[in-house]
């Protein structure tokens, strides 16, 4: 490794104030910070706090400023509809502008918070765009999520307003959303001022006036808003991710810290520039969408694609390719999930052959453990660097990464590669004490966190304490365990609470044992996430019933997985919930899901010293086999 990335991350480190500053010049601010970093209350430290400045202005004006107005800033392919747009920045500023006013008009003012629920259509990035416009908080919620996800994300937010459209479309189906938000409301103790809701063409749906108007009704009357001066630490959206409790928490991201961290990754850890076309094949419900469909790639002035498909069936496994192809993509960002769709229909790579991707220069895998067999099927198709990455909701941006934009380095398979400038890693073991190189412990971050990153949750500075700085005093804990390699290179091995990662979506473990608790005929359950080829991980529940059940076990079964499907939504990729006759606990009356998984996954598992009877995890075993989950 030469002396530039060296440099660049020992600066960080060291000197993170000076090293920050200089970043900060490159973006908009109505008033420039003076004080860098603020520590006087750890570990809730506030970067540039008395620089003012605006998000939407750093993604749009900044660049009509700088004569660039007519680029290509957002290309809308949607292989479901048919239909294909592009934006230029005036294009878009033209429209968010007049959107803000559609906001103001309803009353939507600073700090006002609005609930986007929408699919990936330009509408939702204009909706997004516009709350940052006059300094409105956004939510955004995944429009897969089931009527409760969505009622718990108003009831915390206390959502004025609510975005939404009249559906979404899935290969093959298309997915109502006005019953989703009717139902949502019911249950939502808080109750939202108005509904704007976005009408798809051929899917229009009745609104109940007053309270309910159209996207086209709003705008009727709506005058063009210019950007309002915000202070760098004011909140520029929540975005809620499971919580274990079940209690969802609100991830919040500052202003200032947020367009400074984001506008440099896209040079230094994407080697992205003005004139490059990006693509992030996510979805704007997820931290993925936030950051890289239409956060930082407008903050750098490129153009980045919104695509409403699939990696297969939008028409098939050469989806991507076709988009790369045909809008001369430089890199691509998506999760580990859709290669191992892509490799499943088409392992040949015979869509592959059918494109021209001499475009084409990298692809960059988040969401889950990239397994280095997808890598290696990805390196041999491409002929292009496969980089794994890692990141959080939490952080915004890559905490490890080969920083392609800085000076690439070599790909070691299994790994995410080193920390990324701004992030000093650690692995620590339980008495708190750093672990050796190549040894296994608790993945955590020196404190404090660069720019961009969580500050705290919304409405819980006490829970952001107690959840991630209190364990290891001085330091974030990710959750997830693994070790750093002599060379400093970082391995993500796995989570260390009950949050499972299914195909790039972070699922509670304990929001679905709720679910399965609610139901009349079980006693107990437990819910673990076991490896899967193509999703990373998938749930399964095992049920406990009460005495003297007379029900089936097909049928209660099948009852629970359907309660599963309604409460947290299809994203739970919930098939399996098998009875069993009990569970395997400590004496304390800790169940051991971690032996469960162990055994479930065909690893290697000491016999717990604390468990209470050692013949239930053979029982356990032939469960699992009988149920096709051991093969």
């Amino acid at each position: 490794m030469s002396s530039t990335f060296k440099e660049i991350y020992k600066t960080s480190i060291t000197n993170p104030e000076e090293f920050w500053q200089k970043v900060s010049g490159d973006v908009f601010w109505f008033k420039k910070p003076t004080q860098i970093l603020n520590k006087d209350k750890p570990p809730f430290y506030k970067w540039f706090c008395d620089g003012t400045t605006n998000t939407c202005y750093n993604a749009l004006d900044i660049h009509i400023d700088q004569g660039r107005g007519d680029k290509t800033a957002l290309i809308y392919d949607s292989p479901i509809t048919g239909n294909k747009k592009k934006f230029t920045y005036s294009k878009l500023k033209e429209k968010v502008s007049k959107f803000a006013g559609a906001l103001k008009n309803q009353g939507i003012t600073k700090g006002d918070r609005v609930i986007i629920y929408m699919p990936m259509i330009p509408e939702a990035v204009i909706a997004m765009l516009a709350c940052g416009r006059i300094g409105a908080i956004h939510s955004v919620v995944f429009g897969g999520f089931a009527s409760n996800e969505l009622a718990s994300r108003i009831d915390d937010s206390k959502a004025k307003l609510l975005v939404t459209a009249s559906c979404g479309f899935e290969p093959g189906r298309t997915v109502e959303y006005k019953p989703l938000v009717d139902e949502a409301l019911k249950l939502a103790s808080h109750k939202p001022e108005k509904i704007i809701l976005y009408q798809r063409s051929g899917h229009e749906v009745k609104l109940n006036a007053p309270k309910e108007i159209s996207w086209d009704e709003s705008l009727a009357n709506a005058k063009d808003m210019d950007c309002v001066e915000m202070n760098a630490n004011d909140f520029a959206y929540i975005l809620y991710t499971s919580g274990t409790t079940g209690i969802p928490k609100g991830i919040v991201r500052d202003i200032g810290g947020h367009i400074v961290a984001l506008k440099w990754t896209m040079k230094n850890i994407y080697n992205i520039n003005m004139d490059d076309i990006w693509w992030s094949a996510s979805d704007i419900g997820w931290i993925v969408g936030h950051s890289y469909i239409v956060y930082a790639p407008l903050f750098k002035g490129c153009t980045t694609v919104l695509f409403e498909g699939k990696p297969v069936g939008t028409p098939d496994a050469g989806a991507f390719w076709k988009i790369i192809s045909e809008y001369k993509v430089k890199s691509l960002f998506t999760a580990p999930t859709a290669f191992r769709a892509i490799k499943k229909e088409d392992p040949e790579g015979k869509f592959f052959s059918k494109y021209d991707l001499s475009s084409f220069e990298s692809l960059f895998l988040a969401g889950e453990r990239a397994d280095p067999d997808t890598i290696k099927w990805a390196e041999t198709l491409l002929k292009v660097p496969v980089i794994d990455h890692w990141w959080q909701t939490e952080t915004s941006w890559a905490i490890s990464s080969n920083c392609t934009g800085i000076e690439m380095q070599k790909t070691k398979y299994g790994s995410a590669c080193r920390a990324v400038p701004g992030y000093d890693v650690k692995v620590l073991k339980s008495d708190s004490s750093i672990a050796k190189p190549n040894e296994m412990g608790d993945i955590v971050v020196k404190l404090p966190l660069p720019p961009g990153t969580f500050p705290t949750l919304w409405n819980a500075d006490e829970r952001y304490k107690k959840t991630y700085m209190t364990n290891y005093e001085g330091y974030y804990q990710t959750y997830d365990a693994g070790h750093i390699d002599d060379d400093g290179y970082i391995w993500i091995m796995s989570r260390t609470d009950d949050i499972i990662n299914v195909a790039g979506h972070r699922l509670s473990t304990g929001a679905i044992e709720e679910v399965l608790s609610e139901h009349q005929s079980v006693a107990e359950c437990a819910v673990l996430g076991i490896a899967d080829k193509l999703k990373g991980q998938l749930p399964i529940g095992l049920i406990v019933l009460k005495a003297g059940v007379k029900k089936d076990n097909e049928t209660i079964s099948k009852e629970c997985v359907q309660m599963v499907r309604d409460k947290i939504g299809p994203v739970a990729a919930f098939k399996v919930a098998i009875v069993i006759k009990r569970l395997p606990k400590t004496r304390s009356g800790k169940i051991l899901r971690g032996t469960i998984r162990k055994i479930a996954d065909k690893e290697e598992y000491k016999m717990p010293a604390t468990i209470d009877d050692p013949a239930i995890l053979k029982e356990i075993e032939e469960d699992l086999r009988k149920n096709n989950i051991l093969k």
